[in-house]
């Protein structure tokens, strides 16, 4: 063989190695470019929407599917056997046991450098507090839900910061606060009409990244599926005073929806001092959240005080691209309260603040009327006017804060509403006797540092207004020196008491706004024999 065709021959081989090593660096890049994304989940969403829904079958042999409640909660998760237990990672994950209602299992998968694998479910993950069922009972169970762990309180100490369980209900704290209303990842019809059931979306599966030793956040992918809806969502966690929780979702269409929820919270309310308290209850307020917040696309700031009605009751904001809303706890004092055990006073309300605009739209209020704390009665939602046809994506996306300071949330250019009380109305006679005469009086309290700085003698002004259902028959609007705000007390008397009355109030000072717009509804009365 001539020099020449050696060389060329070497050129060829040295030509076909480079062309190797090229193909092999392209595929480490092709698998780095496909590394798991929200884009993975949405494709699994829009392809469960293209074949007909099949509803979870429960696996649960009878020493589960018959648990009561007491002895679902002897079911705990053996810390020792956490998820991630050797990692250096601050965050942990202890998984939830199937039992009573949390019927089917949830395929939980784990991320790590991109390669997903199923997190298997292994009965020795758990400590069943002396249950006496056959072992082979366990064989074919898996996970109800998960649960996630940071030292968010004391450095070394894992507390329950999130937890996933049921449908697609979620609930999440921050520091120093104890669990109580929850978020969902869709609503569908809810009161849409008398006797139409609410239907409940659930997250079927779950993919959780592994985080990095320095990471302080936690990223969890949720696949949706419901008969007339399917989803994909990114949940981005960041423990902290305030816990923070940034939400992508990409939802389908399915099937025909009348009203659609979108970034539910559920939470509970069964009596406070606008309502008063029920028989002989030691504590003066019972309730997770006690009034819903809106900031509108306009940039005024609503209160709504919640009830608990003697029937169901919905009530409609229009909105649209709202600013934020949510389901607050105003009011963290202990002495509102009196409860050492649940403590109320340490419930985190959650504000819900959207990325983008979503359009015309309105928030929505469900009051469910309840007998007792047992049930999540309270619901609000932003629904959109105008929902997109089968097969084209809903994109909203949005952040949660867990909180327990409400004035961080408001502008300060504004005051807010520190407590409504109602009561029978009364008249104040010369001899100070009073009596009612069937009246109803609202006192409403404003606070705030913009009331605080007014200077004496400022001409503040209550703006009210009554719907058509009730007579204003008082209205007086005075300083209140124990808040630094202003004391508005209302006295009206209903025409119908079938029919509810709305009533609206802000303060201002000339053509100043100084206060958000205390929104409240008193509800109809319930029939009699009822």
């Amino acid at each position: 063989m001539h020099f020449a065709d050696v060389a060329a021959t070497v050129r060829r081989r040295l030509a076909l190695v480079s062309l190797g090593i090229a193909t092999l660096f392209s595929m480490l890049g092709a698998a780095a470019a496909h590394a798991f994304s929200l884009e993975d989940v949405t494709a699994r969403a829009k392809a469960l929407i293209e074949r007909p829904y099949q509803a979870p079958v429960s696996n649960l042999p009878p020493e589960f599917s018959k648990m009561q409640f007491g002895d679902y909660q002897r079911i705990q998760p053996r810390r020792e056997k956490f998820e991630w237990q050797d990692l250096k990672t601050p965050f942990k994950i202890g998984f939830y046991h199937q039992g009573m209602h949390f019927s089917t299992p949830v395929v939980i998968n784990e991320i790590v450098d991109g390669r997903v694998r199923e997190i298997k479910y292994d009965p020795e993950k758990f400590d069943f507090g002396g249950l006496s069922f056959d072992a082979q009972a366990t064989r074919n169970l898996g996970y109800a839900g998960f649960r996630v762990l940071y030292p968010i309180n004391r450095e070394g100490v894992q507390d329950e910061i999130m937890s996933l369980l049921g449908a697609s209900y979620f609930r999440v704290v921050g520091k120093g606060q104890v669990y109580g209303l929850s978020a969902r990842g869709l609503a569908i019809d809810t009161a849409w009409k008398d006797g139409m059931a609410e239907e409940f979306p659930r997250f079927r599966e779950f993919w959780i990244e592994r985080p990095k030793p320095q990471d302080r956040h936690l990223v969890i992918y949720a696949l949706m599926d419901s008969p007339r809806a399917t989803g994909a969502f990114r949940f981005v966690l960041r423990p902290g005073e305030d816990t923070v929780l940034d939400v992508e979702s990409r939802v389908f269409l399915r099937g025909t929806i009348h009203k659609l929820g979108v970034a539910p919270l559920t939470s509970m309310f069964l009596y406070g001092p606008n309502q008063g308290v029920r028989g002989n209850n030691f504590r003066p307020a019972l309730h997770d959240s006690n009034g819903l917040a809106i900031h509108t696309g306009s940039g005024e700031w609503l209160w709504r005080p919640l009830n608990n009605p003697p029937m169901l009751s919905v009530s409609t904001f229009q909105v649209t691209n709202p600013r934020g809303f949510g389901l607050l706890q105003r009011g963290h004092e202990f002495h509102r309260y009196e409860d050492l055990a649940d403590r109320y006073d340490l419930r985190p309300s959650a504000w819900v603040e959207p990325k983008g605009d979503w359009g015309s739209g309105k928030v929505e209020l469900v009051e469910i009327p309840t007998p007792d704390e047992t049930n999540d009665n309270i619901v609000a939602f932003w629904t959109p006017d105008v929902l997109p046809p089968q097969g084209q994506p809903m994109r909203h996306d949005y952040r949660i804060h867990w909180t327990l300071n409400e004035p961080a949330l408001l502008s300060r250019e504004v005051g807010w509403v520190k407590q409504t009380i109602r009561t029978d109305g009364e008249v104040r006679q010369a001899n100070l006797i009073r009596h009612l005469d069937g009246s109803t009086a609202l006192l409403v309290d404003f606070e705030g540092p913009v009331l605080a700085k007014l200077p004496p003698g400022v001409p503040v002004r209550a703006d009210v207004s009554v719907s058509d259902n009730a007579e204003l028959i008082e209205n007086v609007l005075q300083p209140n020196p124990a808040i630094q705000g202003w004391r508005l007390t209302l006295r009206v008397k209903v025409k119908d008491p079938s029919r509810a009355v709305e009533l609206r109030a802000a303060l201002a000072e000339g053509n100043r706004v100084l206060t958000e717009t205390w929104s409240y509804q008193l509800p109809p009365r319930a029939p009699s024999g009822s």
